[in-house]
């Protein structure tokens, strides 16, 4: 059932969560195994330099029978994983640095350099971790099969999203990732006005008077980084003939995506519709 008209309700999730999705997932499992006293390491690239498989920063948790998160696998990781778990078995686990040449010492392809810190999991190491700045921010209109999609992709991604729906039952009942912020209200347009300058908007609704609605705000605003509108190039122009007779000019029109989606995934399923829409937006300026 649709919420009640002027009601805002958001799920469990904080809506100041913020920060890099792997990141703060692997935060979540390392209070988890804090909270239980489960003995672990966690490996961080502290430098990297050259051709690397991972950036500076890239952490994984290792305990004594489960790795969370990658460093970027092959040897790098393989040794990381040995070297982890032989300070885990120590008397007392300490900390270590350690230096690897990706190439001469561990017979990888990338020719560069890596340094590893290595240190006992601790409250005062995950206080000290960092999240890094997402890549975009979404507002994603539309809790359908294509909605859905969408999401499940962004959940191992560094962005922040606004899940909206007016139908709060269409939203799936597992939680989603703590980046992905889920609201349902009337009048759904409303929301447009609370993205941050730069957003990137993305319009899926069940309703084509709903989706006219909402792109028409965002056109209002300007301001927005992308706009896409799921449909067809028959969509299109009927949303463009409407919205001329609304005074919007057709340069403001142009700037409207829709279809949306990077050329050349053919196929109507919301799984294909969901890569090729994410696929674009990663390949937009972060906002």
């Amino acid at each position: 059932m649709p919420a009640q008209a002027g009601i805002r309700c958001v799920d469990w999730i904080d809506s100041r969560a913020r920060g890099c999705a792997v990141s703060l997932r692997l935060k979540s499992i390392a209070q988890g195994w804090l909270a239980k006293g489960e003995p672990a390491m966690v490996a961080e690239i502290h430098q990297a330099r050259g051709s690397t498989p991972r950036e500076t920063g890239a952490r994984m948790l290792i305990s004594a029978d489960i790795v969370e998160g990658t460093i970027g696998g092959g040897h790098l990781e393989l040794k990381a994983i040995q070297a982890a778990r032989e300070l885990l078995a120590s008397t007392t686990p300490r900390s270590a640095e350690l230096h690897f040449a990706l190439g001469p010492s561990l017979g990888q392809c990338c020719g560069g350099a890596v340094d590893l810190f290595l240190q006992p999991l601790t409250p005062e190491a995950l206080v000290a971790w960092p999240d890094p700045l997402p890549r975009f921010t979404l507002q994603l209109y539309g809790a359908g099969h294509v909605g859905r999609a969408i999401v499940r992709l962004l959940e191992g991604i560094a962005c922040r999203v606004q899940w909206i729906d007016e139908r709060d039952d269409e939203f799936p009942r597992e939680p989603s990732a703590p980046h992905i912020e889920r609201l349902c209200g009337e009048p759904v347009e409303a929301e447009v006005d609370s993205a941050p300058p730069g957003a990137f908007y993305l319009v899926l609704t069940h309703s084509h008077d709903l989706d006219l609605r909402i792109v028409e705000a965002v056109l209002k605003r300007g301001d927005f980084g992308f706009l896409g509108l799921i449909g067809s190039e028959t969509k299109r122009v009927r949303f463009e003939r409407r919205l001329h007779e609304r005074k919007f000019s057709t340069d403001t029109l142009q700037r409207m995506v829709c279809p949306i989606g990077v050329p050349g995934i053919e196929g109507k399923e919301p799984e294909l519709i969901a890569i090729a829409a994410v696929a674009q937006l990663l390949q937009l300026p972060s906002a």
